[in-house]
Order: C-alpha cells, then sequence, then structure tokens
C-alpha cells in the first residue's frame, strides 16, 4: 500500500500502477463503456445489441477482461453508444512517449 500517496489530479489509479500503456488504454475504454451502459440505462442485452459485440463478450469487458478484444473494437463499441472518439499525438521530445487516454464530458 502507498500510505500517504495521492493521485494528482487529472491522472487515474490506472496510469499510477506501471501497468503496460496499452491495457491501460483498453481499461479505460471499457471503463467508459460501462459508464455510459449505466448512463443511457441499458441492460448488457440492450447495449450489446448496438455494439459489434455479443453480451457474453461485452459481460468480459465490462469484467475487466480484455485479453481477447482489442482496442479497435472497444472504440468502435463507444463509437456504437453515440461517443466521438480522438487520437491525437503530440510534438515530439527526447525519451520515451506517454499514452493517455483523456475524457472530454
Amino acid at each position: 500500500m502507498m500510505e500517504g500517496h495521492v493521485t494528482p489530479a487529472g491522472k487515474s489509479v490506472l496510469d499510477e500502477l506501471g501497468l503496460d500503456p496499452g491495457f491501460v488504454v483498453k481499461s479505460k475504454l471499457a471503463i467508459r463503456i460501462q459508464k455510459s451502459i449505466v448512463e443511457m440505462g441499458l441492460t448488457q442485452r440492450e447495449a450489446a445489441a448496438r455494439m459489434p459485440i455479443s453480451q457474453p463478450k461485452l459481460s468480459l469487458v465490462t469484467r475487466g477482461k480484455l485479453n481477447d478484444i482489442s482496442q479497435e473494437k472497444l472504440e468502435e463499441c463507444l463509437r456504437a453508444l453515440g461517443h466521438d472518439i480522438e487520437i491525437g499525438i503530440g510534438a515530439r521530445h527526447e525519451g520515451i512517449g506517454a499514452v493517455r487516454v483523456r475524457e472530454f464530458a
């Protein structure tokens, strides 16, 4: 446990854990899918009917089982729920660049 540690504003706990950046991106997309389903008052069956995945696959996604789904498919799911996806590339700098997912709503 990181006693006394505070995650800075604008960052997520996922950013702080030192996980693979690709997994962090997929996790954040999956979290947003789940939030949208709740906000829209949809069941998983209703949500899956709108998205390019089955209800059993959606169930796995909402439980964080992301090994068998691509980032692209998660983005398609968000688009099917009415979200715009924006990918930006920052200016080049020394060292290895960071990967971030920002929510604009």
